[in-house]
């Protein structure tokens, strides 16, 4: 395994650690009822996210790895960014063509500090640089307004309307399918959006 590591103005993110600072924080988002409201899935409890944990560790070591769940942290927060208690994750997920699904959540507590838009544009830099990627997806809740500010600041282009994407305890939820290609020009301030 190659360690991921990527260190922008104010957050760095790296790999997940089997720990149960890391543990706690994941559930600290994905155990929040606020925090999961445009995911694809309920709350989890604490011992799933300690299972998510271990599975994205199993992912990390594959040779050819094709999935990478992240752990997002703080400068601040430690002297070492490999020891700050994590904030949120984020994610690529390659597919076909060169392509990924980009994805991201924090802790409720730090939202509207502009962390999802360095989040975008970390994980741009590595998709679009070591990884050699052409193309970026993210879809998105039709309702999740932040969001769709992150992406369109981080310029990334509507595609379109994706019906019924996804399944809730409320309903089935349509998304927004929003794109970014390695040759579109990079947005003026996409590390500040969020």
């Amino acid at each position: 395994m190659v360690p991921v590591r990527l260190t922008g103005p104010r957050l760095a993110i790296r790999e997940f650690h089997q720990t149960p600072e890391d543990v706690d924080a994941l559930h600290a988002v994905f155990g929040d009822p606020e925090a999961t409201r445009y995911l694809p899935f309920a709350p989890r409890d604490h011992e799933t996210c300690a299972d998510q944990v271990a599975q994205f560790l199993e992912e990390a070591e594959k040779e050819d790895r094709t999935v990478y769940r992240l752990a997002v942290t703080r400068l601040a927060d430690a002297d070492d960014p490999a020891r700050a208690v994590p904030i949120g994750n984020a994610a690529l997920g390659l597919v076909a063509n060169r392509a990924a699904h980009l994805g991201y959540a924090l802790r409720r507590d730090v939202w509207g500090l502009g962390y999802a838009g360095e989040i975008v544009a970390l994980l741009r830099g590595l998709a679009f640089g070591p990884l050699g990627l052409h193309r970026l997806e993210a879809r998105v809740d039709v309702d999740n307004a932040a969001s769709i500010r992150v992406l369109t600041r981080a310029g990334f282009r509507l595609e379109g309307r994706v019906r019924h994407d996804y399944r809730r305890h409320d309903g089935w939820r349509d998304a927004y399918q929003y794109a970014l290609l390695a040759e579109d020009t990079p947005a003026g301030g996409a590390v500040q959006g969020g």
